[in-house]
């Protein structure tokens, strides 16, 4: 496994990290045994960036990871994210919070469901649109100057915000969906990052597992797996999809990786500030997606890559109507 800093700071973090969403919620049944065995084994392979959030599973993942670290904290980067909130008596009813009080609220809340006394990322996970960025993270700057928190960012915030922000405390990380099929960010918010020293954490790398070649259709997904809501995944725009994942199988099987593989990275050759976080429940996959490090791909092959990704552009939007207004872009 190979380092890199975490922004201009001296954590250091692996170059793929793992998404732990999954493990509790969104994605079909879960099984916490196989989490917690998946969790170490991904410690074991190196990877040390683990990422999760207070609304995942109504704080249950948060809960998990602190069950799983159980003395091996100190080889684990946690990065965990505030500003959902859920309905306690209706979890499926969700509203945006940045509010001063809000921030030390739910720091709190985290610390103790991860058994931990400081959060080495503190995100927040959605701009507040009703409040001044510069109070929330003016409250997330306290949280680090009292040592609840050693290092801050954001998720799905725009250049305008993030300039804001970073005027007030350094941001080190700036979480954002990236994929071949999502490459919104290559225009401004990946320059900007680079420019101010941010690492960029991809998330959904995979296209929430479309890119992997693995879902032909929605009869692979559980009843209740949230991705049935999501546009891309609707039937009316999955067969188009469909068209680039058979390209990027095609060329994966030329270079004898997997789909998986081989989107991952080209994530990571686009640039060395960016960091992946595939998530996945599962050992095979886990393993799989570490291997990615290991994947050179050539100059042509990356060239090959982004024409297929313009060729084939995804059709349908990344999030329902609902949740897109929610994204800062």
């Amino acid at each position: 496994m190979q380092f890199k800093k975490l922004g201009k700071s001296d954590l250091e973090i692996s170059s793929i990290g793992l998404g732990c969403m999954g493990m509790s919620e969104f994605y079909g049944p879960t099984d916490e045994g196989d989490s917690i065995r998946t969790l170490h084994r991904a410690l074991e392979l190196g990877i040390n960036f683990l990422d999760t959030a207070d609304q995942y599973g109504s704080g249950a993942n948060e809960a998990l990871l602190k069950k799983a670290l159980i003395g091996k904290r100190e080889r684990a980067v946690i990065a965990t994210k505030f500003g959902i909130k859920r309905d306690p008596n209706d979890p499926k009813t969700r509203t945006i919070c940045g509010t001063p009080e809000y921030v030390r609220e739910a720091c709190d809340a985290s610390l103790s469901r991860l058994g931990i006394d400081c959060i080495d990322l503190y995100y927040l996970h959605r701009i507040d649109k009703g409040v001044p960025i510069e109070d929330t993270v003016g409250a997330m700057a306290e949280l680090v100057s009292v040592g609840k928190v050693k290092y801050i960012g954001l998720s799905e915030a725009n250049p305008e915000t993030i300039l804001k922000a970073h005027k007030v405390h350094p941001i080190s990380a700036l979480q954002t969906e990236y994929s071949l099929w999502s490459r919104g960010p290559e225009e401004s918010l990946i320059p900007l990052c680079e420019k101010l020293g941010i690492t960029f954490v991809a998330y959904s790398p995979l296209g929430r597992g479309f890119l992997t070649g693995q879902i032909t259709s929605l009869d692979n997904l559980a009843t209740d797996d949230f991705r049935r809501g999501i546009p891309r995944f609707k039937e009316e725009n999955f067969g188009a999809n469909y068209k680039l994942v058979e390209a990027i199988n095609q060329l994966a099987s030329e270079k004898r990786c997997t789909s998986a593989q081989l989107a991952l990275s080209w994530i990571m050759a686009f640039s060395d500030k960016i960091v992946p976080i595939p998530g996945t429940k599962r050992l095979k996959y886990l393993e799989e997606n570490t291997a990615a490090v290991e994947v050179v791909l050539l100059a042509q092959e990356i060239h090959l890559l982004n024409r297929l990704s313009e060729e084939n552009k995804v059709q349908g939007s990344r999030y329902s109507e609902f949740w897109m207004t929610l994204v800062d872009s």
